[in-house]
């Protein structure tokens, strides 16, 4: 036997050659070479994915769209999709991020690929080529906490409400509560109207309802009306973008909705009211004209967001892990810091508007974009 000293321990050149073809890699597509076509004909696409929603995050973010393509040696066996940006002067990749108003991104796979090996890959492309500090990416139930352990990301559970559009129409109807079901056919008989909008003059419908609802609660919206009209723009040549109206008797405009979807699933990206008409039930009215619009086109479910108000719908509660890892420590909780810092700003400014409203402050009245969603790390 050779002494241990004296041995060879160099990788034969046929194993070498082998684990490298194993390892996974994600190398960034220059923006002529991504293959927008075939990525969206892709099953697992969402609509947060493609190059317009891109567009609509990078005006609205100062961000920087990243597609790479997942590698196992010469072989792509899948996509990537995220944005770069930079707060407090740190550079990040999000895919998605907090403040963005977008749901799942990360990967979009052609081969199965354990998950811990997807964020391993992910985790190099980030620090190592990128050059990034922090990454952070929710995927719809790809990842498990198992998989976010094994490759150092960390995990926070949180949950949402999708309502199956596969069922029939009488079946999501019969699924919501009654009250829910009263409210849909009240609306009806108080006269009404539901209608799809294109013009872009639907912000400013939108966002005055907004602005009404957070006055209830003493706060102000979290984005200004611009955001709403770079959505508008990017989203509504897609064809993947369904605004709508509800008209009272009067034919004034009540409520507004926006909802986008692609392939499966739908997006529930906001909805506003005025609370003076609140009684004659709009908001159930545009929910329900959306699920039968959308089941109509195919989708296959609809994605409301948090909110237990929601359950109302018929909905049923999913869970969803967001995972994150940051190149030092403490990162992680410099990002929940400025999360909670922001909340605590948007509700401080809020009840300075509203007590100057009232002519209990000598406030000047702030205009709603002040709080710029670019100058924190959430919005």
């Amino acid at each position: 036997m050779q002494p241990a000293s004296s041995m060879d321990l160099t990788l034969d050149p046929e194993c070498a050659r082998e684990q490298a073809n194993q390892t996974l890699q994600l190398r960034r597509l220059p923006d002529a070479a991504i293959p927008w076509d075939v990525l969206d004909r892709m099953p697992d696409r969402t609509i947060f994915q493609t190059r317009a929603w891109l567009a609509y995050v990078a005006e609205t973010q100062r961000a920087t769209p990243v597609v790479a393509a997942v590698q196992r040696g010469k072989d792509t066996v899948g996509y990537f999709t995220g944005l770069l940006i930079r707060r407090f002067g740190l550079p990040i990749l999000g895919s998605p991020f907090p403040g963005w108003t977008t749901s799942y991104m990360g990967f979009n796979m052609l081969e199965t690929v354990p998950g811990g090996q997807l964020l391993a890959a992910l985790s190099t492309f980030a620090f190592n080529v990128l050059r990034c500090v922090y990454v952070e990416v929710s995927d719809h139930q790809r990842f498990s906490e198992v998989d976010a352990n094994a490759a150092g990301f960390e995990s926070r559970l949180s949950h949402t409400y999708e309502t199956d559009l596969t069922q029939s129409e009488e079946q999501i109807f019969t699924r919501m509560a009654k009250e829910c079901r009263q409210k849909i056919r009240q609306a009806e008989r108080r006269g009404v109207r539901i209608e799809e909008a294109t013009d872009l003059s639907f912000a400013t419908d939108f966002y005055e309802q907004l602005k009404d609802v957070f006055s209830k609660q003493a706060s102000i919206p979290t984005y200004d009306v611009h955001r709403v009209e770079s959505l508008i723009r990017h989203l509504a040549p897609t064809g993947h973008l369904l605004l709508l109206r509800a008209r009272g008797p009067d034919n004034r405009c009540i409520a507004t909705a926006i909802y986008a979807g692609m392939n499966r699933m739908v997006e529930f990206w906001g909805n506003a009211s005025f609370r003076s008409d609140q009684h004659l039930r709009p908001n159930e009215a545009l929910h329900w004209y959306a699920m039968r619009y959308w089941k109509r086109r195919g989708l296959e479910w609809i994605n409301w967001g948090r909110g237990e108000y929601k359950e109302k719908y018929g909905v049923r509660r999913v869970p969803v892990l967001t995972l994150s890892k940051g190149r030092f420590s403490g990162l992680g909780y410099l990002r929940n810091f400025a999360q909670n810092a922001f909340r605590l700003k948007q509700a401080v400014f809020g009840r300075l508007v509203q007590l100057n409203r009232k002519g209990e402050s000598p406030l000047t009245r702030r205009p709603h974009n002040a709080i710029a969603a670019q100058d924190c790390w959430d919005s």
